[in-house]
């Protein structure tokens, strides 16, 4: 017998689950068409532009560009800056690592926040704080220029700005390593007789390894690739205080477009390199803690 109550029940609205399946079909679909769109716009055009324009022409102009005197001193430049930040950063990094990984102190995370200035300060007024302490009329220039040292327009104001922004990844990539790891094996180390220095480089290095490599390999491409603080500080003199990303901008500005495309391929080239490291180490990384656990 039908059930009679059954009659007063309402209908319901719910599609057909095969048009509610459609409905879900599409829209990962009109997402990834989107996000397409957007890189297409903002990436892949500009960076197909870039080496477009720099071998229209063939190879030719290309070599020859760099061969040119001030692009060489341009990379030299940015070469030496990077020779000297990156390993300053690096034992910086794992020493402040070590420090707030392992220890638990007043004032800890004051220093978690001082790390991160870099990421939160423009690279702007990063320069312009080196300026006024460094420059002529600065907190210490007085002090520089009585002893014949210069400072601000001159390499090591570009260093010191290369290291400052690029100071924080190798202490930030290395922290959550270590909490991850424990003290355990390196309290097994101990018991055995090995000292504070055998422990850390045989057993807290290895077990670091990938996410040191990593904060590396950003620290040296944050390196290479800065421009705000370091125009500030420098000058931008060709052939002296000039690096690569500045003399990308002069070469540009001056009309001689292909010298600054030639540049900015080495600087994409260096991106791209620097993004298949970084998927390397990433997975790495995320197979050696996974062997952890």
């Amino acid at each position: 017998m039908t059930d009679v109550s059954s009659s007063f029940l309402p209908a319901s609205n719910t599609p057909p689950k095969s048009a509610t399946g459609q409905e879900q079909k599409w829209v990962p679909i009109v997402l990834i068409g989107i996000a397409l769109a957007f890189l297409a716009l903002i990436l892949y055009i500009p960076a197909i532009n870039v080496f477009y324009q720099a071998f229209h022409k063939g190879f030719g102009p290309f070599l020859h560009n760099l061969g040119e005197p001030n692009f060489q001193h341009a990379a030299r430049m940015t070469l030496g800056l990077a020779a000297i930040a990156v390993p300053l950063n690096t034992i910086f990094g794992l020493c402040t690592a070590w420090a707030l990984a392992r220890k638990r102190f007043r004032g800890r995370t004051l220093l978690l926040s001082i790390i991160d200035l870099p990421f939160a300060i423009s690279p702007v007024v990063a320069g312009l704080m080196i300026v006024l302490l460094y420059g002529r009329n600065g907190w210490f220039g007085p002090f520089l220029q009585e002893r014949g040292i210069q400072i601000v327009f001159a390499f090591p104001a570009m260093m010191l700005a290369t290291a400052f922004v690029s100071m924080p990844f190798v202490a930030r990539e290395v922290i959550p390593v270590l909490e991850e790891e424990g003290t355990d094996q390196e309290e097994a180390a101990y018991t055995l007789g090995a000292n504070p220095w055998q422990t850390f480089w045989r057993v807290t290095v290895p077990n670091i390894r990938w996410g040191l490599l990593y904060g590396i390999l950003l620290t040296n491409a944050r390196a290479m690739g800065e421009f705000g603080a370091v125009s500030v500080v420098s000058g931008n003199i060709a052939g002296k205080t000039q690096s690569l990303p500045l003399f990308v901008e002069e070469a540009y500005k001056s009309y001689d477009t292909e010298a600054a495309y030639s540049a900015a391929v080495l600087l994409a080239l260096l991106a791209v390199v620097t993004l298949v490291l970084k998927e390397i180490l990433e997975r790495r990384t995320g197979g050696h803690l996974k062997k952890t656990h």
